[in-house]
């Protein structure tokens, strides 16, 4: 379309002005209340001007308000080429051609969607405000907290053997101290005695 050429553009400014003044103080036409033009676009030779318009129209209605502006549009195609060619001065006048703007429209649906999801973005915000943890605050395991369950493990082993009547040393206090190499050799009695019972 057009938009690179110079004249092109100042073409299409001047028709945009023309064909907006035209709507309010020369046509009187009450299918074209509240109709406006957002754009024009001329290309780059002139012959075709396409002019994008919107309109405010009734809730429940602007569907059918939108077809009858559309009619109304196009029957005053050939009085708006006219203002625009002695507006212009131009030898040769573009043809128009009238086109629905729907960025204004796909715009307030943006908005609506945006609206929606910021009063979802409230309610878990106050939701969050009173909310608990299902289980523990902090659920995840530190150090200190490995090092006990090692030591617990250990004293398993050790109460496990104490039960089977197994001399495990003169570590019988309730806080035994463990070498890890007697720690070993327990784990594999304890396996071998898994594999007889086997």
């Amino acid at each position: 379309m057009a938009g690179t050429n110079p004249r092109a553009v100042r073409i299409a400014g001047l028709i945009k002005r023309v064909v907006a003044q035209a709507l309010e103080r020369e046509l009187h036409d009450p299918r074209l209340d509240n109709v406006t033009i957002t754009d024009v676009r001329v290309t780059n030779d002139m012959q075709l001007a396409r002019i994008f318009w919107t309109q405010l129209g009734t809730e429940g209605k602007a569907e059918g308000q939108r077809k009858r502006a559309n009619q109304a549009l196009n029957k005053a195609k050939g009085h708006l080429r006219s203002l625009v060619g002695r507006k212009a001065g131009l030898r040769l006048t573009p043809v128009l051609e009238f086109k629905y703007d729907e960025v204004p429209g796909e715009a307030t649906e943006i908005e609506d969607i945006l609206s929606v999801a910021l009063k979802r973005d409230r309610e878990l915000a106050k939701a969050r405000e009173n909310a608990q943890y299902a289980g523990e605050a902090d659920p995840y395991r530190h150090d200190d907290e490995e090092r006990d369950d090692q030591a617990d493990d250990s004293r398993d082993v050790l109460d496990v053997l104490d039960e089977s009547g197994d001399h495990v040393g003169a570590e019988t206090a309730d806080h035994r101290e463990v070498d890890p190499d007697r720690l070993d050799a327990i784990a594999n009695h304890v396996d071998e005695s898994a594999d007889e019972v086997r």
